[in-house]
């Protein structure tokens, strides 16, 4: 009996080490957070396992275990139509509110899901939990696309494909069956699905061809550039939950589908230092010493190497294409894009992307709300029921919910 008390509290204390984690304590439901960080740490590896006994790439592994998990069908209620569609070739899951009487035409809403580029579906809990909220609560028709992932395509395929069902939804015959008013169309996404709404914008704003103009883009924690990996917000989180550091820059590597052996040295910034020329131009766009204030900046200071690897870009040039980082675009592009939305959090790496941006876009003279949370951490707008329900994402989701009402 002894024994079996020592065993117990031995196991405790592992499984206590394992969990914990220092947060700052303003973070929105620590002990919640530590424990939704020690799952998917244990899901990595389990992945990471599987990947190194060759039985299948640790990326397909992981996705295999979130959607397992999370996986819902199609289930209409009487409030949303729910249905499983393929738009010009590209799966999504389309939510449409109840029709009513007095708003016979509805608004519509392209909606990109986050996860890395590799990870997560339009099909799991989270996002289809989202979405239905989001058509009912708005009178709008919903458009969740399935975009293909990482290692199954890399950039820019992922852009191919929400290019290709917005385009196909924008269609005149398209908006008509859903009974979507063609003046009331926006985009948005979260984190990956927030890089990839910015990028359509950008490339929507300056197609001629395009008849019907998106009115709205809402960005939710985007990841916007992949030049400086010590932004202020990398500095202060780069071991938080549930995005370190480490992590954000090995899903960069993974969507250009990069030599992993890159990763230590874009972390310190090698891969655009002073003897980089068309690098060091783009970082000038996203100085973040002017574009950010003071109360960000704090006492952080800019990680410039003098020299560093050239081999870096050369191998991976899709790190300066703009269509993978949205806020080095021109000023003269970023003045045609529409009202925008940006939710950034406190502990996130990615904060100063969104607040950078949204500062290039007032600049440029485009109308944008820009909504802080100062207990938020990356992902948790989709973390709204049990057993992952956060304060903090049921307010971040309402927010949005309330200037998506408000504006489109």
């Amino acid at each position: 009996m002894r024994s079996s008390c020592v065993l117990l509290t031995a196991l405790v204390a592992l499984a206590a080490y394992y969990i914990y984690i220092p947060l700052p304590s303003s973070v929105s439901d620590p002990w919640k957070l530590m424990l939704l960080d020690a799952t998917f740490r244990s899901a990595q590896q389990v992945s990471n396992l599987i990947h190194y006994l060759g039985l299948s790439h640790h990326l397909l592994a992981l996705n295999f275990i979130i959607v397992s998990f999370g996986k819902k069908s199609a289930w209409s209620s009487p409030q949303v139509k729910v249905t499983d569609t393929d738009f010009d070739g590209v799966e999504v899951r389309v939510f449409e509110g109840s029709p009513k009487p007095e708003e016979p035409l509805k608004r519509g809403i392209v909606y990109i899901h986050g996860g890395g580029w590799a990870l997560a579906s339009a099909k799991i809990r989270y996002y289809d939990e989202l979405c239905t909220t989001m058509a009912e609560e708005l009178n709008a028709v919903i458009v969740s696309i399935e975009y293909r992932l990482v290692p199954k395509v890399y950039f820019p395929a992922q852009i191919h494909d929400v290019v290709c069902a917005t385009k196909y939804f924008l269609q005149p015959e398209v908006l008509h069956k859903y009974s979507v008013d063609p003046g009331r169309v926006g985009i948005s996404g979260d984190s990956a699905g927030g890089n990839l709404a910015a990028a359509l914008g950008q490339q929507f704003a300056q197609d001629a061809n395009l008849k019907n103009k998106l009115k709205v883009q809402a960005l939710i924690y985007p990841v916007l550039q992949a030049l400086d990996f010590n932004t202020p917000s990398y500095q202060q989180n780069v071991n938080t939950p549930i995005l370190p550091r480490y992590v954000m820059v090995k899903c960069w590597v993974d969507y250009f589908k990069g030599n992993y052996d890159f990763i230590q040295a874009m972390i310190i910034n090698n891969h655009t230092s002073m003897d980089m020329g068309e690098a060091v131009t783009l970082r000038a766009r996203l100085n973040w010493t002017s574009l950010l204030p003071a109360s960000i900046t704090k006492d952080y200071k800019p990680v410039v190497q003098p020299t560093g690897n050239a081999r870096i870009v050369r191998e991976i040039p899709q790190l300066l294409d703009v269509r993978s980082a949205p806020l080095i675009a021109d000023q003269e592009v970023l003045r045609h894009l529409p009202k925008t939305y940006i939710l950034t959090c406190e502990h996130d790496v990615l904060r100063d992307d969104g607040i950078m941006y949204a500062k290039r876009l007032e600049s440029a003279g485009v109308a944008v709300t820009l909504d802080h949370f100062e207990d938020g951490f990356h992902g948790c707008m989709i973390f709204t029921s049990w057993p992952t329900n956060f304060s903090v994402g049921i307010r971040t989701r309402n927010s949005y919910i309330k200037w998506l009402d408000q504006n489109l």
